[in-house]
């Protein structure tokens, strides 16, 4: 599609107005990316801050009946069940990024219980439903993106962000539990 648009604007006598857009979108591009930088250094700092004042170990232990009934096949003490709970909680105040590396560290430990090297596990699977619908109280940085374009509001999204996400993740649950009592029928 860039290619097309170039080869258009050339035979159109317009690349001067492509060459200010793509600047102007660099740009803005530079300017999005330190915004969120500093929402996200912010916030992993409180999340830092949570982790040395027991916070995340609080959540994790309130968290941890409800997260054992979901993956039934990671012992409790498991290492994975650690990165599955710190996952969540860094999903829930929003930070997808910080999230990333204690999800692959969880998915890592997953591995090492799956049986089949070829397929993904029932808690695998699971885990990356969980994790694409992720239920989030705070959307810090959907907060930082409508800060950074001058939004009067931008903290107005939270509420209807927990609604949608809470639905997400309650529907995205539901349909995992019916594919995973299929997938047995089929594999008996």
């Amino acid at each position: 599609m860039a290619c097309t648009g170039i080869i258009y604007a050339m035979l159109n006598g317009t690349m001067d107005k492509v060459n200010e857009a793509v600047f102007k979108g660099a740009n803005d591009a530079i300017t999005l990316v330190i915004a969120l930088t500093s929402v996200l250094v912010f916030w992993l700092g409180m999340m830092r801050i949570a982790e040395k004042a027991g916070i995340l170990r609080g959540l994790s232990r309130l968290f941890k009946p409800v997260v054992s009934k979901i993956f039934p096949e990671i012992p409790p003490d498991h290492p994975a069940m650690g990165y599955i709970l710190a996952n969540f909680s860094a999903n829930l105040f929003g930070l997808g990024n910080a999230a990333t590396p204690m999800g692959i560290k969880a998915m890592e430990e997953m591995k090492k219980l799956n049986n089949s090297a070829t397929y993904a596990s029932n808690s695998m699977i699971t885990f990356l439903v969980i994790n694409t619908s992720s239920i989030t109280l705070v959307p810090t940085q959907i907060i930082a993106i409508r800060m950074q374009y001058g939004s009067q509001a931008p903290t107005e999204i939270v509420g209807t962000t927990l609604i949608a996400t809470v639905v997400t993740t309650v529907s995205a649950l539901l349909i995992d539990q019916f594919l995973r009592k299929r997938r047995e029928l089929h594999s008996l």
